[in-house]
């Protein structure tokens, strides 16, 4: 006799959940550097400067951890382009223009770059390993976005919700 199925939903959110959530978010806050309003906020013009080159520098980085985990292993290659694609969209909005470059290690770049992240053998290992840089950050900029004025908190949370989604779906398949 075959046991029939159970009644539970699967625990968690699904995919097309968090997808839509973070999409939602992006578009009703905005990906955009937009004015600051940081004189009607307390937060000063260099308080706000420095968060958002620190930003725009840590999803740089992030996007760096995507090209090299994607030059490793170019079976993951699929799977990544669109979260390293967000990411580099996420480091415009924050205001670095080089983000955007090709996904692959171009030898033409004039500007020095810094030695390549280090990536795991095994493509689990590596994957694990964005989710964590990708939670990490996360959560770094749920804690900055306090001490932000109005636009950029926004943005920076925005931000921070899109990489906890990247964090799930790049464990998803461990579960």
């Amino acid at each position: 006799m075959p046991f029939p199925l159970s009644p539970r939903t699967p625990s968690g959110p699904r995919r097309r959940t968090l997808l839509a959530s973070a999409a939602g978010v992006a578009f009703l806050t905005g990906c955009s550097g937009g004015p600051e309003d940081s004189g009607a906020t307390g937060g000063s013009p260099s308080v706000t400067d420095r968060a958002r080159a620190r930003a725009a520098r840590d999803s740089s980085g992030l996007v760096d951890e995507y090209d090299a985990v994607m030059a490793v292993h170019p079976a993951l290659a699929e799977r990544l382009r669109p979260l390293r694609d967000e990411t580099a969209r996420h480091a415009e909005a924050f205001g670095d223009t080089m983000a955007k470059a090709s996904p692959t290690v171009s030898a033409s770049s004039s500007a020095p770059s810094p030695a390549p992240p280090s990536v795991p053998s095994s493509e689990k290992d590596s994957l694990a390993r964005l989710a964590g840089a990708e939670r990490a950050l996360a959560d770094r900029r749920a804690e900055a976005l306090l001490d932000l004025p109005g636009e950029l908190a926004r943005l920076l949370a925005s931000v921070a919700a899109a990489g906890a989604a990247h964090a799930y779906l790049l464990t998803e398949g461990e579960r």
